[in-house]
């Protein structure tokens, strides 16, 4: 390899592949904690440095053109190597102290992870724990969190997953409303249901079909993110 042909810098290069990825510089400079000059001066460098435009302006957000679009994929490769080498380097470096992140659903941080993260104070009282509590899915590959809690099973093979345990769970109701609806006899009588959702995506209405409840979009008719909430 001709090691004086790669002449840019990475922190170029990874603010062009966020700001592809988010669409914008502003969303692209909270992705990476830095401000939106900061992203645009970068980008600004890479282009310089290749002799290329990478983004056009549509309006408020960004376009690649054909000269960025054929970088993102050798870019993005670039930072599946980078994460790759912080990792392997935190791996072996790491001793039983410092700050951890976890992330996991409302519900687990509330109700299962307690007793398990004191029981890791008392274990290893150097650690200092930060629990990220969002229904949101943390991008463990950009450091938002260390380590994930999650009712799935990643699709990044560049991710080390381990099952912990089955949990069940059930549809539950306010009397008053079933009083007046009628109460299902089984789970194909939820056709005719009020529910509350996460989103209006397909994620949850597949998911509830896939075990069995006939769940339709348009059973969907509130929605909110937020456990406590929807409470």
């Amino acid at each position: 390899m001709d090691w004086r042909t790669v002449t840019f810098d990475w922190n170029q290069a990874r603010a062009f592949l966020v700001a592809a990825e988010e669409g914008s510089f502003s969303a692209a400079a909270r992705a990476l904690g830095l401000t939106q000059p900061t992203v645009g001066r970068q980008v600004a460098a890479l282009e310089a440095q290749l002799g290329v435009t990478l983004f056009e302006r549509v309006g408020r957000t960004l376009q690649l053109t054909e000269a960025g679009a054929g970088l993102v994929e050798p870019v993005r490769a670039m930072g599946v190597a980078a994460s790759q080498v912080s990792m392997s380097a935190a791996g072996q470096s790491a001793s039983l102290e410092g700050r951890v992140a976890i992330t996991a659903s409302q519900v687990i941080s509330a109700y299962l992870l307690v007793p398990v993260l004191a029981q890791l104070r008392a274990e290893h009282p150097g650690i200092e724990l930060e629990l990220v509590s969002t229904n949101a899915t943390s991008d463990l590959r950009r450091r938002e969190a260390d380590v994930a809690v999650r009712n799935f099973r990643p699709q990044d093979p560049q991710l080390v997953a381990r099952r912990l345990r089955d949990r069940t769970g059930g549809f539950y109701a306010a009397t008053t409303y079933l009083d007046r609806v009628g109460r299902p006899a089984s789970a194909r009588d939820l056709g005719h249901l009020d529910v509350f959702g996460f989103d209006r995506d397909e994620d949850m209405v597949q998911g509830m079909r896939q075990m069995g409840f006939p769940l339709q979009p348009e059973q969907l008719v509130v929605t909110c993110p937020d456990h406590l909430v929807q409470w």
